[in-house]
């Protein structure tokens, strides 16, 4: 597969929006992984309140696909129910496994399809999403909550 195929404009422009790139002044929950493989980095803090999670920030030191997989967390998940959030970050590994459609309500997830084919850059993809779970984990433990 050519890098033009897997490094497509939507991607691109997902990674350069950047959606909750920062940090959060106090979070409920936060996680950093890596990726020994490649050298990724992704940290995400996420506030819970009352059922919601109502603020996301992320830091990647990684590729353009972690970049734009971190933007898709950033983009969708303040809002939104944590339960759902943790159905999304399960489902992601298995969209990139047997290109099911992408899990709703997250269109921009289409443009991993490509990365499908490239197993070794899946982990890419999924490092923020992994995050994302450990944060929210920590955040349930912090604030005693059920999700």
């Amino acid at each position: 597969m050519s890098d033009d195929a897997l490094y497509h404009d939507r991607l691109m422009a997902l990674a350069r929006a950047a959606d909750g790139a920062g940090r959060l002044e106090k979070s409920t929950g936060r996680a950093t992984l890596d990726n020994p493989l490649c050298g990724d980095r992704a940290t995400v803090e996420v506030i819970v309140d009352g059922g919601t999670v109502v603020a996301v920030a992320h830091d990647i030191k990684g590729c353009i696909l972690c970049q734009a997989a971190a933007a898709a967390v950033g983009r969708h998940a303040p809002g939104a129910d944590p339960a759902g959030l943790l159905a999304v970050v399960e489902a992601v590994p298995a969209m990139l496994a047997a290109d099911p459609a992408p899990p709703p309500p997250w269109p921009d997830l289409d443009c991993f399809r490509p990365v499908r084919a490239v197993k070794s850059r899946h982990r890419c993809v999924t490092l923020p999403f992994e995050a994302l779970g450990e944060a929210l984990r920590q955040a349930l433990q912090k604030t005693g909550g059920n999700f």
